[in-house]
């Protein structure tokens, strides 16, 4: 018998705060500017992207475009994005 597979989704394993901050510590640790862009993405597929919308007041079509692996986003995009995570930039020493 066969074994079934489905794709890995890695926004189905993103369920709490922690995990979230876990994967985005890792993202930005990567200074790979699309891989953290994809995993802003990829979190805020997680979360929901259209209540997500609302809350930042940036279209679903902005966001997926913005966070996409080929995406661009702003810094204010940004900034409005990880406060509507609950989520907050910081800078420490290299």
């Amino acid at each position: 018998m066969a074994v079934e597979t489905k794709p890995f989704d890695v926004a189905e394993s993103l369920t709490d705060h922690d995990r979230i901050q876990a994967y985005l510590s890792e993202a930005f640790e990567t200074n790979d500017p699309a891989f953290i862009a994809s995993a802003i993405g990829d979190v805020v597929r997680a979360r929901n992207l259209s209540a997500l919308s609302k809350e930042t007041h940036l279209s679903r079509e902005t966001l997926y475009n913005a966070l996409s692996k080929a995406g661009n986003p702003t810094l204010t995009t940004l900034l409005s994005i990880m406060k509507a995570l609950g989520l907050k930039l910081s800078v420490e020493a290299a």
